[in-house]
């Protein structure tokens, strides 16, 4: 009788380390999930499920013909990915965009682990190096690696790691919005997979409104960062607000607060800039601030933000705040499987590999696990093609980038191999229709890439 693989450790509770763990129990593998919360907390986490959404509650689009992380989440539905799943059951109205009540989300994530008989969850902080008998681990610790263990990877590698401040945006319990000032509306009147044209709470401002904001915000106290983060870089997908206003007058006004598809029916006109809040949870108790990731202290938060038209009540169920991230220098450290070159019995998955953004971590965990199941049952799992969304951040964090000017990176179409597209005076297409070719190209191509023998691990419960 042939013996049973070892277990394949997941270390790592978010979205990469579910996926992880989920792609590889559904091959057939015995899992151990560790997770260290809630016997140890981080700067950001405020319990101890599962899969907690501590940044924005959006996955972001969720159309998958024209845009690069739509696209992403149609590749990981059709592999059967845990972290969709939840989120296709706990969605709530966020114009194009996919977003979830994130308790519920954690909550479903959690339990579905729970209750698969191959998976085991064990809580507590593992504060070093996985043991050597630990033949198959997947390290999906996020941008919130343990010093510890961070510091263990650091020396295994020989690397030092990057690292990034990622802030957080204020929620506002809705019910203390201004409706005689605000209004909701989607972009464009767009219809998200919510089904609602009116999905975002719009606060207008006008010019001269929009100027006294962005000078306080100038103005306002910051939270004073430790000696050791004064060199962080941020990451430019996710600046605090006030670091976009110290950019310049405008930067908010073409930035987050752009008032474009937008008209206030108050004044039957398109505002000078706009302030947009999400909805947060299924309840539609709470709205998040859109693009307003700070590191105001908290009573500054409070003072500023009240002074945005329609949130001068404004109670906040959460304030903003700051915490750093962490990840590798990925195409240098990592191989095309996300084995750790110098210990390849580890693999990384997440954020913590350089991609940026919660579909783009998740998608990395379905692989690893992926990989991982292969290498445990001794078959063989090729990557999904380049073309693919999927493929193509893999490809990218795993060599694509220049190790030398390494950051993290969404999905996005810049990723994938060129379309030679041109109209019938022979120039190139461009917008739209081309970003319909990479997605129908990809789509052709993932679903021939999960239908071969390269993904014979496939399995379609």
């Amino acid at each position: 009788m042939n013996k049973p693989p070892a277990p394949i450790h997941v270390i790592g509770g978010g979205l990469a380390g579910c996926e992880a763990a989920w792609a590889a129990a559904r091959r057939g593998c015995t899992v151990i999930l560790h997770e260290m919360r809630p016997d140890k907390g981080t700067p950001a986490h405020k319990t101890g499920d599962l899969a907690e959404l501590v940044c924005s509650n959006s996955l972001r689009s969720d159309d998958a013909s024209t845009n690069a992380v739509g696209l992403l989440h149609a590749e990981m539905r059709d592999m059967g990915s845990l972290i969709m799943a939840a989120a296709d059951s706990h969605q709530v109205p966020a114009g194009g965009a996919l977003a979830v009540d994130r308790e519920g989300f954690a909550r479903a994530v959690t339990e579905t682990i729970a209750a698969h008989p191959l998976i085991t969850v064990e809580r507590g902080e593992i504060t070093g190096l996985p043991p050597n008998d630990w033949a198959n681990v997947v390290i999906a610790t996020g941008p919130l690696t343990s010093p510890a263990l961070a510091g263990a990877i650091g020396n295994a590698t020989g690397e030092d790691s990057l690292a990034f401040f990622d802030a957080i945006a204020p929620i506002v319990h809705r019910d203390s919005i201004d409706f005689d000032v605000a209004w909701m509306q989607s972009r464009y009147d767009k219809e998200g997979p919510a089904g609602d044209k009116a999905a975002y709470v719009n606060c207008p401002m006008n010019r001269d409104q929009y100027f006294a904001f962005v000078a306080a915000l100038n103005a306002g106290e910051k939270t004073e960062f430790k000696e050791w983060e004064k060199n962080t870089p941020y990451f430019e997908g996710c600046l605090p607000i006030e670091v976009m206003a110290e950019r310049g007058e405008m930067t908010l006004a073409y930035g987050p607060m752009k008032p474009v598809g937008l008209t206030d029916p108050h004044s039957g006109h398109r505002p000078f800039a706009v302030v947009q809040l999400r909805q947060d949870n299924a309840l539609g108790t709470l709205y998040n601030m859109v693009g307003f990731q700070t590191k105001l202290k908290h009573g500054e938060q409070t003072r500023i933000f009240r002074m945005i038209p329609g949130l001068e009540n404004a109670q906040f169920a959460r304030l903003g705040g700051i915490h750093r991230n962490t990840f590798l220098n990925s195409p240098r450290l990592l191989d095309g499987e996300l084995r750790l070159k110098a210990v390849p019995r580890l693999r990384f998955a997440g954020q913590i590999t350089g991609v940026e953004g919660y579909v783009e971590s998740a998608a990395m965990g379905i692989l690893a696990g992926n990989f991982a199941a292969a290498e445990a049952t001794g078959c063989a799992f090729a990557p999904p093609p380049v073309t693919t969304s999927m493929g193509a951040l893999l490809n990218h964090i795993t060599g694509g980038a220049d190790a030398g000017t390494f950051q993290p990176m969404n999905a996005n179409f810049g990723l994938f191999p060129e379309i030679e597209l041109r109209d019938a005076r022979g120039r190139p297409l461009r917008g739209k229709t081309r970003r319909e070719a990479y997605s129908a190209r990809a789509r052709t191509e993932f679903a021939g890439w999960l239908a071969g023998s390269d993904s014979s691990l496939l399995v379609h419960e």
